[in-house]
């Protein structure tokens, strides 16, 4: 678990909690080599019939910043009856200032892919920790939300209820770090499972294709 070190320290860790990059993954994916199977699968709100991806990510996580915009690439290639979700993490006190600004722009109806690109980007590029409310509700204010509003939402009970159920999905999934991929809430991707950051997406959509044969076997 990440604990909140100043400067170099704090980014040393997180790439040590992170992950890693590597090379190829093997060409048929291998349960318990490049991903990892739940005992129990962890329900979510994706609707009957569907596939779920969850990408599980910290916005203090270098190698999640470095993994959206091919994932960003790959979502958009996705069939009709995939949904894909994110979930901020929450395993220690910055992950969870940055989960709370994550369903805080929720709550306010400002988050978007840009607005998750460029929190990636104030953290990752400009170097600022986001671990402030009243720094982080002065980011708010420019996709034209008040600054009183910002500061309600960070504090308020429907944030407060989201984080308390991503913590419990966190839980379930049983990870050590991020960047991850979780396939219909039961095969679990990691760098390190998938051999780097690049074969994740490969490697879930195995998955999501061995889910869809799962399933329409089961009505038969």
């Amino acid at each position: 678990m990440l604990k909140h070190f100043p400067g170099a320290r704090w980014l040393m860790a997180a790439v040590a909690v992170c992950g890693i990059s590597g090379v190829a993954m093997a060409a048929e994916p291998v349960a318990g080599q490049d991903y990892e199977v739940l005992d129990k699968p962890v329900s979510s709100d994706v609707p009957e019939g569907q596939i779920g991806v969850t990408e599980v990510f910290w916005y203090g996580c270098p190698h999640c910043y470095e993994l959206e915009e091919p994932l960003e690439a790959w979502v958009d290639t996705l069939p009709d009856d995939v949904t894909f979700e994110r979930l901020p993490a929450t395993m220690g006190k910055v992950w969870m200032r940055h989960a709370t600004a994550y369903y805080a722009a929720q709550e306010l109806g400002i988050f978007n892919t840009q607005f998750h690109r460029d929190f990636f980007d104030a953290i990752q590029k400009d170097g600022h920790r986001m671990t402030d409310d009243d720094e982080i509700a002065e980011f708010f204010t420019n996709y034209d939300v008040s600054k009183d509003d910002a500061l309600k939402a960070l504090s308020s009970f429907g944030v407060k209820s989201q984080l308390n159920q991503a913590n419990a999905r966190m839980k379930a999934y049983k990870l050590m770090g991020v960047p991850a991929l979780i396939v219909n809430g039961q095969y679990v991707i990691t760098p390190r499972s998938a051999n780097g950051l690049d074969n994740m997406p490969d490697i879930a959509e195995a998955l999501i294709e061995k889910t869809r044969q799962e399933q329409e076997q089961g009505t038969r």
